[in-house]
């Protein structure tokens, strides 16, 4: 029967929240010996039991398999399981060790009769998984860090000690790169080898003998990108490594070698070599070499097409970089030039000046584009200047001339190739000033700096050349008294960004005063002093190609700044 609470909750009329009385609890059940020793032969887990003597009083049937040393009625400090005997003699809860093959680990639990239970699990399998793991963990953790270290390297040199120094001592105690000399060497040069010992204070290079690859096994057919598996070789002498290896290495015990291939084939050969008292070559450590020699190899080739590229890239910047300027009697000339963030110093702004017989002729440009493709139309662009020269040096005919060449230049309207630029032609006067013919081809006007510091431009026009076949250009007359001089520059000057709004553009009216406060220099002075303020200006900042020509009578004015 229920009554109900305040509350409105039902519960038991009696009994609730009291203890249960003693006829409620469960009687201690007889124990079965029979039931209680099936149950402990049944676990996965050795158990021992000791009295509070230290005797052994129960061994399970796993007991009997892991520690058949264990035998009751024996002393548990006396057993044959050392690690086992230790623990039980030192008060130890707990120990692991190798027995008979295996891995054990024990725990000891305190029985309540001042008795004792050793539990007992084989861990072999657990551990290995374990070794496995951490094996496993380590390997990739050394690949990844030879990858990143290997990546940071675009030099041949430098490639070659990073992958002998990464190797040593994970991979081996000793590691050899051997390869071929890169090109201009001769075909049959002998091969080179780069060296790294634990011994060693820094890789160690040096050449041959011609005898090697034949002399180590497998090196031959490594170094001709054979891309069999590599299999570790025992009992090598240490005359079989050619003298690559220090001559108080000892003799080596297990060696190794893999070939090192890139996207073009091998590039070296990987030698690895561990002394006797290290372990073995093992698959796993076959793979990881495997892996490593590849990403070396690639690195390698890598290396190799940069220095080539590098190679290509100062023969075209020896051809593309503005020349020395002539000397001209009469005439003072300077450039200046500054790529386009360009680690190469090539891009597409120019400029070049000629002596004649009755002064000079002269040419400053902006090639549409930036970096080597902008570089090889100026290369162009020059080229036919210089050509067309020999048969025209009238600064209008020749702009008309130019512009047909690069307009009928296959597949120039497809590639938009065009340029802006200023020809002209100058000659002495016998009064010392200098008469400037100028044609324009779409380029920003040159300015006059005149004695009193005035700047005035020198208005041409015209179109791009090499835009349109019928451009039409326009030819000016400038004279420069002693003491003037003409800036012709390229739009890089005027359109730098920088400053205080870090986008603001130097501009011409910028370029203007800066002429004005430099009135009197001469050309060389007036080209430094106009380049350090656009440095300035640009603030480290990236910046378009710069060029800049300051041309002015040899005869200066008295007083005129030296």
């Amino acid at each position: 029967m229920t009554a109900t609470r305040s509350g409105g909750q039902a519960g038991p009329v009696s009994g609730a929240g009291r203890a249960p009385r003693s006829a409620d609890r469960p009687r201690d059940v007889p124990v079965d010996a029979a039931l209680a020793r099936e149950l402990l032969d049944g676990l996965a887990e050795a158990v021992v039991t000791a009295d509070a003597r230290g005797v052994v009083t129960l061994v399970n049937a796993m007991a009997a398999d892991l520690l058949p040393e264990v035998t009751r009625g024996g002393k548990l400090t006396l057993v044959g399981v050392p690690a086992l005997a230790d623990a039980a003699g030192g008060g130890a809860t707990t120990f692991e060790a190798e027995h008979r093959g295996r891995r054990l680990a024990g725990v000891r639990r305190t029985l309540r009769d001042g008795g004792c239970a050793w539990y007992v699990r084989d861990v072999t399998e657990e551990r290995a998984r374990t070794d496995a793991l951490l094996a496993e963990r380590s390997r990739t953790a050394f690949l990844a860090r030879a990858g990143s270290r290997l990546g940071l390297s675009l030099h041949r040199e430098q490639t070659l000690r990073t992958s002998v120094t990464l190797a040593v001592p994970y991979l081996a105690d000793a590691a050899v790169v051997v390869h071929r000399p890169p090109p201009p060497a001769p075909a049959d040069a002998g091969p080179h080898w780069v060296r790294f010992t634990d011994g060693d204070p820094a890789p160690v290079t040096g050449n041959g003998p011609a005898g090697l690859p034949g002399a180590v096994p497998g090196l031959a057919e490594a170094l001709d990108g054979d891309r069999t598996d590599a299999s570790p070789w025992l009992d090598a002498e240490l005359a079989d490594l050619g003298g690559v290896l220090p001559e108080d290495f000892g003799r080596p015990g297990t060696v190794l070698v893999t070939t090192m291939l890139g996207a073009g084939g091998a590039t070296g050969a990987l030698v690895l070599v561990r002394r006797p008292g290290r372990a073995g070559f093992d698959q796993r450590d076959v793979n990881v070499v495997r892996e490593f020699a590849a990403r070396a190899g690639a690195a390698l080739a890598t290396a190799d097409l940069h220095g080539e590229q590098t190679h290509l890239a100062r023969v075209l910047q020896t051809s593309l970089l503005p020349p020395e300027l002539p000397e001209i009697p009469g005439v003072s000339l300077a450039g200046g030039y500054r790529a386009a963030g360009d680690s190469l110093r090539i891009g597409g702004d120019f400029y070049d000046v000629s002596a004649t017989a009755d002064g000079g002729t002269f040419a400053l440009g902006d090639v549409c584009g930036k970096g080597v493709g902008a570089a090889v139309l100026t290369g162009r662009v020059r080229q036919s200047l210089q050509t067309l020269r020999l048969v025209e040096r009238r600064p209008l005919e020749l702009m008309a001339l130019l512009n047909r060449a690069l307009f009928d230049a296959p597949g120039a309207a497809r590639r938009n190739q065009f340029t802006t630029s200023l020809l002209g032609t100058l000659t002495v006067e016998p009064d010392g000033a200098l008469c400037l013919c100028v044609a324009g081809g779409g380029h920003p006007s040159p300015l006059v700096v005149g004695v009193d510091g005035a700047v005035r431009p020198a208005v041409v026009g015209g179109m791009p050349v090499g835009a349109l076949s019928a451009a039409r250009f326009v030819e000016t007359r400038i004279r420069l008294a002693p003491g003037e001089l003409l800036l012709a520059y390229t739009d890089g000057v005027t359109e730098a960004r920088g400053g205080p709004g870090v986008l603001e553009m130097f501009g011409e009216t910028r370029l203007r005063q800066a002429l004005a406060s430099g009135a009197g220099l001469p050309p060389r002075a007036m080209i430094d002093w106009m380049l350090q303020l656009v440095d300035e200006w640009l603030g480290g900042q990236s910046q378009d190609d710069i060029a800049m020509l300051a041309i002015a009578p040899a005869s200066t004015r008295p007083g005129a700044r030296p």
